[in-house]
């Protein structure tokens, strides 16, 4: 078989630079290659909306199966790519099929991380990256009074608030000490962590796991560096994904935290591609620091529109400001920019009120933003982060002084 195209890969990233090429004009053939049963859907709400039932399957598809048969794009799905022979342009599925084709882009996403200690394949214990993991977790659902979440970033923390809200005992343990630690200031972590223990969750920081405790294949606890043993009956492991690109580092590839690409998602290889999560980049809102991977629906989305451009023949150079978002019982956070290298943070608003905004800038530059309930500052701060702003920091504490008004006095 052969195909124009070849999109490895059937998330945000795959669906997307497929969808984009049609837009473009593309009139090759395509094919997407996925490793689940499923069509492309939204993988954000599995920890939100869908584990807590507000949202049915169906609901987070991205499109519907018609719109890939009318577009001509050939799902190959619930198969796996093991080998690649990048020279030949040619790949093997675990079928055992051949593919050959023209361009490759490779948008596998990741794995999740798991644990390495004793216990970690007991029954119960779980992770959120896809359907069947959450899938996973709802049939155990009726029979979990107490869950264990393992890893305070935004994964573990939106599961913490779904599984709260639906009636169970849930505690975080976070190795740091702060939740959030990676990715946001002291004064976001610490709203999160009383945000969290008004609604009921045990937060629990500077510990670590020393193993899983079971009783048969089934997990009953986890036990803590230092002896103690809390018990469970679910156990939510959220400590980052491993990029899943074993058969681009096998074809000749350096693994860079992820696949290295240029500013049009190239790879070292001929034709070959790398978008989402599992491609490691130069971002010019990160100056000064190694490629990096971004794990965001924006950043898949836009590493697809600049290789589908680049296909087309109309390169544009992938120039996007980054943006994420969280959703944690009525909290709205919404960040815009890249904060890795701040030194200097300002609060604009009253925690207390539940709606602020956190700035982070860099020797006077703004970085990023960090919004609580707050769009106002949001939708004006990617001005300031765009423009590398460095306004005044007396009018930027002053939440009653707009953002964009800071942008024209800069």
């Amino acid at each position: 078989m052969y195909k124009d195209v070849v999109i490895v890969g059937a998330g945000h990233a795959g669906a997307q630079a497929a969808s984009l090429l049609r837009q473009q004009g593309f009139q090759g053939s395509i094919a997407m290659i996925g490793d689940e049963h499923e069509l492309p859907y939204e993988r954000p709400p599995l920890s939100k909306e869908y584990l807590s039932g507000e949202k049915s399957f169906d609901q987070l598809l991205l499109r519907p199966a018609s719109f890939w048969n009318e577009k001509h794009i050939d799902m190959r799905l619930a198969q796996r790519v093991v080998s690649l022979d990048a020279q030949a342009h040619v790949l093997t599925i675990d079928s055992g099929v051949q593919v050959g084709y023209g361009k490759l882009i490779w948008a596998t996403g990741g794995t999740p991380r798991r644990l390495s200690c004793q216990g970690h394949d007991l029954r119960g214990v779980h992770s959120v990256r896809n359907r069947a993991d959450v899938d996973r977790m709802i049939s155990e659902l009726e029979t979990t009074r107490r869950v264990l979440v393992i890893g305070g970033g935004y994964i573990g923390l939106e599961a913490a608030a779904i599984l709260t809200k639906l009636g169970k005992s849930v505690t975080v343990l976070e190795a740091q000490d702060r939740v959030l630690a990676r990715v946001a200031g002291e004064a976001l972590s610490r709203f999160y962590e009383a945000e969290h223990r008004a609604n009921g969750v045990d937060i629990r920081l500077n510990v670590v796991v020393d193993y899983l405790v079971g009783e048969g294949d089934k997990v009953t606890g986890v036990a803590l560096q230092g002896g103690s043993i809390l018990q469970a009956d679910m156990v939510i492991v959220g400590i980052g994904i491993i990029p899943a690109i074993a058969p681009l580092l096998e074809a000749g590839l350096v693994d860079s935290n992820g696949v290295l690409v240029d500013e049009f998602c190239r790879t070292q290889l001929p034709d070959v591609f790398a978008i989402g999560d599992c491609a490691a980049h130069l971002n010019r809102y990160c100056e000064g620091v190694d490629p990096i991977r971004l794990e965001s629906v924006q950043n898949a989305n836009d590493q697809a529109k600049v290789v589908a451009k680049f296909i087309t023949g109309q390169a544009e150079p992938y120039d996007a400001v980054p943006w994420f978002w969280s959703d944690q019982y009525d909290l709205k956070l919404q960040t815009v920019g890249l904060s890795v290298g701040y030194d200097q943070t300002v609060v604009r608003g009253d925690l207390a009120s539940r709606s602020f905004s956190v700035v982070y800038l860099k020797q006077g530059q703004v970085l990023a933003l960090d919004c609580v309930n707050l769009v106002r500052d949001y939708v004006q701060g990617k001005a300031l982060v765009k423009g590398g702003m460095k306004p005044d920091l007396q009018a930027l504490a002053n939440s009653a002084t707009p953002l964009k008004a800071l942008t024209a006095l800069t």
